[in-house]
């Protein structure tokens, strides 16, 4: 094999795939990209046999063929390159080595034989459809930071993306909860979506796949099965399993009854939180809120560092009262917030405070109070 390719293009082709690839794992040809040069392009696919990426990008082949190379090592390599140079890539059979050139500079590397590198099995996909990026980037932005990281329950590791009766008709939802704080993120069905089987997607794909979606124009061709999901670009493809398991009924916690209305400024509020969470060491203190006429009062006590209060000035008009919350959780909950005002419905002390975006009802989020 022998290739002729702008760095830039490299790069970006590299990056993706060694970010797929594990750092520690037991079984040497996983830490490798497979690299295979035919026509005018070259693939590079890199799995950690969960997810597979595989990344297109034109190349001048001088000569055709495949093999596997250290995906870390490789995009530090070109990483370090110049802006702007061309970079060949040349493959020896004989001795079993990559040669990498650019200008002055040459690196030899050890490959591993392409036959070696393990290719994700192809699945019978029983929902296709398209999607524009900037959908799939609200539905998965939004909701991520409530994903769980508690391993003893898995089903929770991951965005449930499915079909669902919204306001008026079915959508395209996308649901994370970590029993703290949940996300419930809708968005118009796009056409043939309709049959989708109901997925959870687990959390270092939705990571992975924000990389897909930068491109605001971009048109994201979406497969689905009961096993695999698969998110594709002209020039990318990320497959993944889906986490085998149950998505719990989120249904359930999301309240209804809540009539005590708070309206406030979102980055105002957010910013009043980080200033008085200031004193406190850990992380997970407690702000309490006080609600008056028209009046928010965000206080932290630390006993052994000190207290902050802010006061605010709101849209409450009713009962009084007083309510504790993760500092943490509130932050990136009111960071969600793309329009100017942020609406709270309380209930009591003790039960779940639902939050919204203004009067739009497509973008939900639930919190659990704290005692305070």
């Amino acid at each position: 094999m022998k290739i002729s390719i702008e760095r830039s293009v490299l790069l970006k082709a590299v990056a993706q795939a060694q970010s797929v690839v594990e750092r520690r794992n037991t079984i040497p040809i996983l830490a490798n990209v497979l690299i295979e040069a035919e026509g005018d392009s070259v693939t590079f696919r890199a799995t950690d046999l969960d997810i597979e990426v595989v990344d297109r990008a034109p190349a001048m082949v001088d000569r055709a063929g495949a093999t596997t190379v250290a995906a870390t090592t490789l995009h530090e390599i070109v990483r370090k390159l110049p802006d702007g140079a061309l970079v060949t890539v040349v493959s020896d059979p004989a001795t079993g080595r990559l040669t990498v050139e650019s200008g002055r500079t040459t690196f030899s590397l050890a490959t591993l034989p392409k036959e070696d590198f393990p290719v994700m099995a192809t699945s019978e996909y029983a929902s296709n459809f398209s999607a524009p990026a900037p959908l799939l980037r609200r539905l998965f932005d939004k909701s991520k930071f409530a994903i769980s990281t508690e391993e003893t329950r898995y089903y929770l590791n991951g965005v449930y993306m499915h079909v669902a009766d919204g306001e008026d008709g079915k959508v395209l939802r996308c649901v994370a909860t970590d029993g703290h704080r949940l996300a419930r993120i809708d968005a118009d069905l796009p056409d043939g979506a309709a049959e989708m089987p109901g997925v959870i997607v687990p959390r270092k794909t939705v990571g992975e796949l924000r990389k897909l979606l930068e491109d605001d124009e971009a048109e994201i061709a979406v497969s689905v099965s009961e096993t695999k999901v698969r998110f594709a670009t002209p020039e990318i493809t990320l497959t993944s399993k889906v986490i085998d398991g149950t998505f719990p009924d989120y249904s359930r916690v999301i309240p209804q009854g809540n009539t005590r209305r708070l309206e406030v400024d979102a980055s105002e509020f957010a910013q009043a939180v980080d200033r008085v969470a200031t004193v406190s060491s850990e992380r997970s203190r407690a702000v309490k809120l006080q609600l008056g006429d028209d009046k928010l009062t965000l206080s932290v006590n630390a006993p052994d560092s000190g207290a902050a209060e802010e006061e605010l000035a709101v849209a409450y008009g009713d009962e009084r009262l007083e309510i504790g919350f993760n500092a943490k959780y509130l932050l990136e909950i009111a960071s969600q917030v793309d329009r100017e005002n942020a609406v709270f419905m309380f209930n009591s002390s003790g039960d779940p405070t639902l939050m919204r975006e203004g009067n739009d009802l497509s973008a939900v989020y639930v919190v659990m109070p704290m005692r305070v």
